[in-house]
């Protein structure tokens, strides 16, 4: 089995510290508006949930030199 490890802080009103084994985030937004992570990895998400179970979401990688 697996090790995994995975944790959130709530630094300020809106915004996350997201911590893994591989990697940081930080999320800006709120739960039912918009939201834009940014990972050490260099990878960009901006997503937001829709009324029903739509949602949209737009992942992009950032190259690395």
């Amino acid at each position: 089995m697996p090790f995994t490890f995975r944790k959130s802080f709530k630094i300020f009103p809106g915004v996350r510290l997201n911590i893994n084994r591989k990697s940081m985030s930080i999320t800006t937004g709120t739960r039912g508006g918009p939201r834009h992570t940014t990972s050490t990895t260099g990878r960009e998400t901006s997503s937001m949930d829709l009324p029903g179970p739509f949602g949209w979401r737009r992942t992009r990688t950032r190259r690395r030199r």
